[in-house]
This record gives C-alpha cells, structure tokens and sequence, in this order.
C-alpha cells in the first residue's frame, strides 16, 4: 500500500489551482445561464397560445429527461458536424446552464404559483401594465419565495461539473488525472479535490438552510 506523499500534494497545487479557478467560472456562469434562462422557460409556461407553450414544455422535458453527460457529448461531438463549435469550456459551461435552467424553470414556476391571487387582481386594479406587474409585483415576491431552492441547484450544478472532463475541460478532476497520469501518483491529487468539493459545497449548504430560515421568518 503506497504512503501518503505531501511532495505529490504540493507539486499538484500549482495545477489544483487552474483546475478550481476553471471550476468555479464553469459554475458561476453556468448558474448565471439557469437562472436567465429557466426564467424565460417559466415564462414560457404561462403564455396563453400553445404554439408556445407546446414547444417549452416539449424542449423543456426532453432535455431534463436526458443525462447531462449525453449532452455534452452531443454538443462537442455532433455540432461541429453541423458547422457549430465551440470551444470546450464554453460547451461544458453551456451544456450545465441549459440542462440545469430546466430545473430552474420549474422553481420559478413554483414560486409564481405561489404568489397569492390577491397580488393579481390589486396589480390590476391599479390597471399596472402587464410588463410592470410582473416585474414590480409578481417576481420579486416568487424570486424571494425561491431563492433557497435555486441554492440547491448551485451545489448540484458545482457536483456535476467533473462530467466536464469528458470533454477535455480540465477542470479539478481533469487537472487531477492530468497530474496522476504524468506522476502515477493518483492519491493526493484525487484527495485533494474531493476535500476541496466538501470544502466549497459544506459551507454552501448552510448558507443556503440560513437563507431559508430567513427567509421563512
């Protein structure tokens, strides 16, 4: 059995650090992407006209309905076949934020639901325009009401993005196996960055439960 070597741990850092800073940019815009876009799909749900909503509905579920490690594959694989490519960073970036703003959408729906119908029917009775009831009334109360959930999905989002190492991202674990590999010295690096998951995510958890009992008061 091979012993701890805190040699391996600190030649790994100089990589552990590109890794972590890939990671978080992955997961700072991914979840900025969720956010936006599974607005526009909660948005979506709500149009009177089924020509839209069908159409949400049917993207909306097919792609939560498929494993995020798929997607990726297919838009770093298959695109390019059809003349769209980008680059690896942005595809795993992209793929997380579009996979996860199905969930997100589903939140904001929620959170709209749940806003009272007496915030409706006060917004028009003042005769608000639509586009103003829905910014000035309805969503700042369903983002509110939301905001613990779409905290959740950011730490699921940060677990998943390893997956992006399909694809070449080197990411913490992609940076891991690359050091492992050239040192054979799998151990610490991999250490590392599982203690570095827990690090990120544990702290995480808890200001989200905070900001649900905060939120609930």
């Amino acid at each position: 059995m091979n012993s701890w070597d805190w040699s391996a741990v600190a030649d790994f850092m100089p990589r552990f650090w590109d890794g972590l800073l890939t990671t978080l940019r992955i997961l700072v815009l991914g979840s900025v992407l969720s956010f936006a876009l599974g607005l526009v799909w909660a948005l979506g749900y709500r149009v009177k006209t089924r020509f839209v909503r069908w159409p949400v509905n049917f993207i909306t579920e097919f792609i939560r309905n498929t494993p995020l490690l798929v997607q990726l594959f297919f838009l770093f694989f298959v695109l390019p076949e059809w003349g769209i490519q980008f680059s690896a960073l942005t595809t795993g970036t992209v793929a997380i934020g579009v996979h996860y703003s199905t969930y997100t959408a589903q939140v904001y729906r929620a959170g709209i639901d749940a806003v009272p119908v007496g915030q409706w029917e006060a917004a028009t009775a003042l005769s608000l325009p639509r586009a103003r009831t829905w910014t000035a009334v309805i969503l700042p109360q369903a983002i509110r009401r939301v905001l613990p959930a779409l905290g959740n999905y950011v730490i699921a989002m940060l677990k998943d993005t390893p997956l992006v190492v399909a694809i070449s991202v080197l990411d913490l674990l992609g940076q891991a196996r690359l050091q492992g590999g050239m040192t054979f010295q799998y151990n610490e690096a991999l250490t590392v960055v599982g203690v570095a998951f827990i690090v990120i995510a544990y702290p995480a958890s808890l200001l989200v439960r905070a900001l649900e009992r905060r939120l609930v008061r």
